[in-house]
């Protein structure tokens, strides 16, 4: 089972620094082939997260246990008639350095997979192990996150992937698609900036994120929608400006 190994850094950007810092990265950066035909030029992204019922994997998280583990399935579409592939993905990281397993499905696998909880074709080894996964610990779907994206790769094409997250929104949901949910904000007025590189970073984006004095922060959707949905569950943190 082949997977993408890369480091990522995230920060969090209030609008006003957003507008600057976009102006600054066009000069690096043209926008990816998802992100060109989209709407406004942001697509949407809807991901839903699995734990186990006690929420080992939030609490992982939060502690920052080594070697942790995620599992997600994601759309890019917010209803089943028009999800075209769906992505199943195995997230894995040790300390700075993320290892993400992907392969695709259609819907109607997922759909059977959501039903019965095998997948119908289990050649996949990626879809394989996430079917281990979920049944040796104990998984079940737990927080639908969505959000807008725009994406951009580098003109000079570096190992560089930078992304722009806007309207992050979760809801308590044990589907990617349900009947009912009430889609709540994380945090209003801000942009999640990520970046992801496989052969480091390159020196003007260094350069640029100290210029613009971001601060690189822990920045899970998954922990923001687990608090989201569970607010007894949230941990104090410095405040968002």
């Amino acid at each position: 089972m082949d997977g993408l190994t890369r480091f990522e850094r995230k920060c969090l950007l209030t609008l006003p620094a957003y507008y600057r810092l976009k102006a600054a990265l066009r000069v690096h950066l043209e926008p990816d082939r998802y992100t060109v035909p989209a709407p406004d030029r942001r697509y949407l992204v809807r991901s839903i997260y699995y734990d186990s019922r006690d929420y080992r994997a939030y609490f992982e998280k939060e502690s920052g246990n080594y070697g942790r583990i995620k599992l997600r399935i994601r759309a890019y579409s917010d209803s089943p008639e028009s999800a075209g592939p769906i992505s199943v993905e195995i997230k894995t990281r040790t300390g700075d350095v993320m290892t993400k397993y992907t392969t695709r499905v259609s819907y109607d696998e997922y759909a059977a997979f959501e039903r019965t909880r095998h997948w119908p074709d289990r050649s996949d080894p990626v879809v394989m192990e996430f079917e281990r996964l979920v049944h040796v610990r104990a998984l079940v779907p737990v927080v639908l996150v969505q959000y807008r994206r725009e994406g951009f790769i580098s003109r000079e094409r570096l190992p560089l992937r930078v992304t722009l997250d806007h309207g992050v929104v979760s809801a308590r949901a044990a589907s990617l698609f349900p009947e009912r949910s009430i889609l709540k904000p994380h945090r209003p007025n801000h942009v999640i900036l990520e970046t992801k590189t496989s052969d480091g970073e390159p020196r003007w984006l260094t350069e640029l994120v100290m210029e613009h004095s971001l601060r690189v922060m822990a920045n899970s959707k998954y922990v923001q929608g687990i608090e989201v949905i569970r607010p007894d569950m949230v941990t104090p943190r410095e405040a968002v400006q």
